[in-house]
């Protein structure tokens, strides 16, 4: 990868490739929290509170992250909050115990839709994959994350343009009616907040930023980086609105009404492997976290320390996945996003921005 991809637009990948599976990869997330409000207002909530408080967020972190050297969320936060750090870890915790949920549930629902595969054959393989780049370490990990996001793209690209082809007169009328329900801004503004609890999990993406102008333009990209493939989404379930809010998993409802088995397993490969991103990514994190434990100690984490509580991790997960998809995202995230508003970008926006306002322009490379 070159310099300037590192830079400028590995950390919004990296944040995407994280996001994405408990984000927006099945489309329930995307009916919660924008498509029940109506087709205008979901895609206003969407690219209005919720993009640009990704970006907001992104921009005071990576700048945060690169004047006080704190990549992992550990660091991070005993130099936002001090001693309440372990407020964050606490919620972190939770927030990790939920997205793999979600992802578990996910990736046994695609399999046993797509192939006929047992539900339990999606959990299994998705520890298996998850572990192996847990294990393998940061590089692996961002050449991982940065090539699938390419590929996530383009097949977002080709769904987007068939469903345009097939059912854009559904899509324009949809549009057209200009339905725009009470609450679209404020659900907009906590799903932005339910994705940002995450950005402390991909601050290791950030160390090739050297200076402030860079660490600002990676956090503005972050949002658009992060939002388009969902903004695409939106779009080709807006022409199926209302019947498809009641659809546990939109995804694979659009792709049977495509009617081409080739493009629907296509599809859900890479998605699979966008479940294997999002687990990666926030274990990843995880695990720096402990590692930082050790670095403390003048130590070293042992390597096979990292799979083994990637194990664990995921093995309560799917005890936590058998409470459904709908149910999970509804009432899990719903009560998440009120959390990290007030553990993380409420402080972040105010005491972070503080902190740095002191430390001066004249931090590690000021503002050039």
């Amino acid at each position: 990868m070159t310099s300037w991809f590192r830079r400028y637009l590995l950390p919004g990948f990296v944040f995407q490739s994280i996001i994405i599976a408990g984000g927006y990869g099945t489309g329930r997330e995307l009916v919660e929290f924008f498509l029940r409000f109506g087709p205008v207002g979901g895609l206003l909530g969407m690219l209005l509170p919720a993009t640009i408080l990704v970006s907001l967020t992104s921009m005071a972190s990576f700048e945060f992250v690169r004047v006080f050297g704190t990549y992992d969320y550990r660091t991070f936060f005993q130099g936002l909050l001090g001693r309440g750090w372990v407020i964050y870890e606490v919620g972190y915790l939770c927030a990790v115990l939920l997205f793999l949920a979600v992802i578990g549930a996910a990736s046994g629902t695609f399999l046993l839709e797509t192939f006929g595969l047992p539900f339990a054959a999606g959990v299994a393989g998705l520890l298996v994959a998850i572990g192996f780049l847990v294990f393998k370490g940061t590089a692996t990990i961002e050449r991982f994350f940065s090539g699938w996001s390419f590929l996530l793209y383009g097949v977002y690209l080709v769904f987007f343009a068939w469903s345009i082809a097939r059912f854009g007169d559904g899509i324009g009328a949809a549009f057209a009616s200009g339905e725009a329900r009470e609450g679209w801004a404020l659900s907009g503004f906590r799903y932005g907040v339910l994705q940002v609890s995450l950005l402390p999990a991909m601050l290791f993406a950030t160390r090739h930023i050297g200076r402030r102008r860079e660490a600002l333009w990676a956090g503005a990209l972050t949002g658009p980086i992060a939002m388009i493939p969902a903004v695409l989404f939106l779009v080709a379930m807006a022409g199926h609105y209302p019947g498809i809010v009641d659809r546990p998993v939109p995804a694979n409802h659009l792709l049977e009404l495509l009617g081409s088995r080739a493009f629907q397993i296509a599809f859900q490969v890479v998605l699979f492997g966008t479940l294997i991103e999002s687990g990666t990514g926030v274990i990843h994190a995880f695990n720096e976290r402990v590692a930082g434990v050790f670095a403390a100690r003048k130590a070293r984490m042992p390597a096979m320390m990292r799979p083994a509580v990637a194990i664990a991790l995921l093995v309560v997960a799917s005890l936590l996945s058998r409470f459904g998809i709908i149910d999970l995202i509804a009432t899990g995230y719903g009560a998440l996003s009120w959390a990290f508003l007030f553990i993380f970008v409420l402080p972040l926006l105010t005491i972070g921005l503080y902190k740095l306002r002191r430390q001066g322009a004249g931090a590690n490379g000021g503002s050039a």
